[in-house]
């Protein structure tokens, strides 16, 4: 944001343009803010030594009575997009004792291009870039893989059509914060709007979001059920979790939304809903009850695979490669796909030493999840890498037979025709 387009959002003398609420609630705020400033000028009646400026509101913030020629400073208001409370605006006092007025508008004008924390917001923009790349690649390597697995029908079965929706999950989640951080976060004007569009937008994000989770906690489940119990139909087993793994996190982002449009707290409707709110334990706890089931199934799992691992043939049917393989992948994706959600409770205090690492791996961890879930349950699927050598060995095979036909004519058809010309008979 620089400063001109901060500056056609500044408040004049009454007015205040470019909200980030939606008109009743500023409505609300305004008075509220008003109040306060009636309050502290009654306190502190007492008037400077004329020519001075008059005390005033100007819709963000209390100006006091000002001496001519001074300048005046409050701190910046928090409830502004890109706003930082702990800097401070100002405003000028002419020495005529007259307020400043900006020479575009030429309305009487506070500045709060101060309340801009430039560092921060140049930090943001680096961290925004990283989301967006590891969004990209994630998305990529996701549809590369269900384009993978939709090819060969003969990988068709429960556990791949598992993965299948897991992908899909991803790739939405993927596409939806792309759009996301390209047309909301990077547009201040949506965002001082707060149209219902893109508080939209921000409900379908979060449920595919918890989707991701879900799914992941089908994929924890699925696993644990076919190895503890070895005759439980995965027919059904499939059905049950295809009624889980979209329909419950639409239930939860339901109740959140309805939550948040009906609060009186501007933190919880404020700039396209962007900030975190006060209900933004209704999308933590599920992801990290989801995460800490999966981490149970997974411990269970270990002890299950050991105990029949050890025991050898007389237990009874040992665990297959593929449900090894996909064990392996689980085990590895469950503590990542939910780390940075885990480690929220520990997050660094703003300006601590140790802030802008927690959210570079935040940023890592959230946008390259898809990428790690298509190289682990596709890339590296033993069954994904044998489709591909037999389709590759039966080309080579085809092309070699080919060849080899070719040849075999050519040389049938010099040995029939006889001597070409030129040739002498022997």
């Amino acid at each position: 944001m620089d400063d001109s387009e901060l500056a056609s959002e500044m408040p004049g003398n009454t007015t205040m343009a470019g909200s980030t609420l939606q008109e009743d609630e500023l409505r609300l705020i305004k008075l509220e803010r008003q109040k306060e400033c009636l309050k502290q000028l009654s306190v502190n009646a007492s008037l400077p030594p004329e020519p001075y400026c008059p005390a005033i509101f100007d819709g963000w913030s209390c100006w006091p009575n000002t001496p001519a020629g001074t300048t005046a400073y409050t701190p910046c208001p928090s409830f502004v997009t890109g706003f930082d409370p702990t800097l401070i605006a100002h405003k000028e006092c002419e020495p005529n004792g007259t307020w400043f007025m900006h020479p575009e508008t030429h309305k009487v004008w506070s500045n709060y291009t101060t309340c801009v924390n430039r560092v921060d917001y140049s930090w943001q923009q680096q961290l925004n870039v990283i989301y967006e790349t590891g969004y990209t690649i994630s998305l990529i390597a996701l549809l590369i893989s269900l384009g993978i697995l939709t090819y060969f029908r003969s990988l068709r079965c429960a556990r791949i059509t598992l993965h299948m929706n897991l992908f899909a999950s991803f790739a939405l989640n993927n596409v939806l914060w792309l759009i996301w951080y390209g047309s909301v976060v990077a547009n201040v004007k949506l965002l001082f709007n707060n149209g219902l569009m893109c508080r939209f937008l921000h409900v379908i994000l979060h449920y595919y979001l918890l989707t991701n989770y879900a799914w992941m906690l089908c994929e924890g489940i699925y696993l644990h059920t076919l190895l503890v119990s070895a005759f439980t139909s995965e027919h059904k087993l499939v059905k049950w979790l295809m009624g889980f793994g979209w329909p419950v996190p639409a239930i939860i982002v339901t109740i959140y939304a309805a939550l948040r449009a009906t609060s009186d707290d501007p933190a919880d409707t404020l700039q396209c809903w962007i900030s975190e709110g006060n209900y933004i334990f209704m999308l933590v706890y599920p992801v990290c009850v989801s995460t800490l089931l999966n981490l149970l199934f997974l411990c269970n799992i270990v002890r299950v695979l050991l105990t029949k691992l050890r025991a050898g043939p007389a237990i009874g049917t040992q665990p297959s490669r593929s449900m090894l393989q996909a064990f392996r992948a689980t085990l590895l994706l469950v503590p990542l796909l939910g780390l940075h959600y885990l480690v929220i409770p520990f997050r660094p205090e703003k300006g601590h030493p140790w802030e802008k690492a927690y959210d570079v791996m935040s940023a890592i961890t959230a946008s390259f999840q898809g990428l790690c879930v298509a190289i682990l349950f596709c890339f590296c699927n033993g069954e994904v890498i044998a489709q591909f050598k037999r389709k590759w060995e039966g080309t080579a095979f085809a092309r070699k037979r080919a060849n080899s036909c070719t040849a075999t004519t050519v040389s049938f058809v010099r040995s029939t025709a006889g001597p070409m010309a030129g040739e002498e008979k022997v």
